[in-house]
């Protein structure tokens, strides 16, 4: 088996294993009436464009780097986000929040553009940092009644499946075509965190 076909079944795999588990939380909690904190969970970080842009990012970079940042990076991002959200659900203010995930779009985009390879230590470190800001913010809008637990679960699988998007997009940078629509892709997400910087700091 190559290479090449053992990475596309383990993104098929992946993939129906993520979109598996969205369903069957949701249905296992619905008896219970609770089902809407995990949707409100799922549905916010869809729901921000500014949040979809860069999780998509992490998963076009991840890709560019291949493996074992292809998989490292997609999980370190929710793995910290979820910390950066209980510290919102908690009230522990994070400075600039809203700066930061522009930033964060800002920085990914770039990467992406550049193709920039760094050691896989600090691209992990970026990620994991810019999450931060990302889990807080989703963390800080609980909506009230809400099961904290399951809002959390809701947003962390969100984030998993917004990073597999750009990975199976990333996939295309092994051509040559590929690979220059992945980096304007990375541009386009630079700029539209321009945009989003521009929008907090007004």
């Amino acid at each position: 088996m190559t290479t090449n076909t053992k990475r596309w079944k383990f993104h098929a795999v992946l993939g129906a294993a993520m979109l598996a588990f969205v369903p069957a939380i949701a249905l296992a909690h619905q008896e219970a009436g609770q089902a809407a904190g995990f949707l409100s969970g799922f549905m916010h970080p869809i729901s921000g464009f500014d949040h979809v842009l860069a999780m998509v990012a992490v998963g076009l970079w991840g890709a560019v780097l291949g493996s074992p940042a292809i998989w490292v990076l997609p999980v370190a991002f929710p793995v910290v986000m979820a910390f950066g959200g209980l510290m919102g659900l908690l009230g522990i203010p994070v400075p600039g929040v809203e700066i930061g995930i522009a930033v964060s779009a800002i920085v990914l985009g770039a990467m992406v553009l550049a193709q920039l390879r760094p050691p896989l230590w600090l691209a992990a470190t970026l990620v994991a940092f810019f999450a931060i800001f990302h889990g807080h913010a989703h963390g800080r809008e609980l909506p009230e009644g809400t099961s904290a637990l399951l809002y959390s679960l809701g947003f962390v699988v969100a984030t998993g499946l917004l990073h597999l998007v750009g990975i199976l997009l990333g996939e295309a940078h092994r051509w040559a075509a590929g690979r220059q629509a992945v980096r304007a892709a990375g541009g386009g997400v630079a700029l539209a965190g321009l945009f989003f910087l521009w929008r907090a700091i007004a």
